[in-house]
């Protein structure tokens, strides 16, 4: 048998929400055993469920809620959480985000590690892809396929980044060296139009690589040469956290995004015969 995972203690961090740009306080603290992990907004008393079926939009970011009881861009913090396959956690905001920190997962694995972690009562769940699942949107793809263990393959493909590619056979360790590092990307060109609609208020040289014409403007912030891509996987990672328990199977991506992901989870769960809930 193989427990569920959670913290051993909360803890707490003060930074910005990326695209709010307001200063936010968030506290990681245990869940309780099968609960999964819960975002709580304190500020206005509601709790929602970190599930694909809450997913309530997926524009520059995976949000999840209804109404005003909504919380964005948690799919960083959800790439930590199944990067460390930590199963129950309750995050508690006192505004619309998670703070941005430094961009990556990695910011949110530290807090996390820093944590503790502890076994819990109930065993851990996992959900094998039986089937092919495929979604399809212009030309993006997003796929889930059969397979004994989990894997991220993505392809993507942006003006001045080119084309890169990157597979990413999932483990912690690998997680934490390959993956988490890998910081969020905009273009400079895009940040006022962005900012007149209330998004990227809280972005800065310091938690985005940001690229022009030329390439990357804060190049010292880079970590990998392929980072974009690496990021991309991470976003994956995170968006398909959202199953509510760790797939077994092989994600495909190219030039999908969170709407596709999240597309990718509800053609999934559509049908029970595309996947079984197995003990760990």
């Amino acid at each position: 048998m193989t427990p569920r995972r959670t913290i051993a203690q909360p803890v707490t961090v003060t930074g910005t929400a990326l695209h709010a740009g307001v200063p936010v306080t968030m506290t990681l603290a245990p869940g309780a055993s099968g609960s999964g992990i819960i975002f709580r907004r304190t500020d206005i008393g509601a709790d929602i469920p970190a599930r694909y079926d809450q997913v309530s939009e997926t524009r520059l970011g995976t949000v999840i809620g209804q109404g005003a009881a909504k919380v964005g861009v948690v799919e960083h913090l959800m790439a930590a959480a199944a990067g460390l396959e930590i199963d129950d956690l309750l995050v508690s905001l006192d505004g619309p985000e998670p703070p941005i920190l430094d961009g990556d997962a990695l910011s949110y694995l530290d807090l996390l590690e820093g944590a503790g972690l502890a076994e819990q009562a109930e065993k851990r769940t996992i959900i094998k892809v039986l089937k092919d699942v495929v979604v399809e949107s212009g030309d993006a793809r997003a796929s889930l396929l059969p397979d004994d263990a989990l894997s991220y393959t993505y392809e993507l493909s942006f003006p001045v980044i080119g084309e890169q590619y990157y597979a990413f056979a999932f483990s912690r360790a690998g997680f934490r060296a390959q993956i988490a590092p890998a910081r969020t990307f905009g273009f400079l060109k895009e940040l006022e139009a962005l900012n007149k609609m209330d998004l990227a208020k809280g972005a800065s040289l310091l938690n985005t690589l940001a690229l022009d014409d030329s390439g990357v403007v804060n190049h010292e912030r880079q970590r990998f040469a392929d980072e974009f891509v690496r990021h991309k996987i991470l976003d994956a990672i995170g968006d398909m956290a959202l199953a509510g328990a760790p797939l077994v199977g092989r994600f495909e991506g190219r030039k999908s995004g969170h709407a596709t992901n999240n597309a990718l989870l509800r053609k999934l769960f559509s049908d029970p015969s595309n996947y079984e809930r197995a003990e760990l």
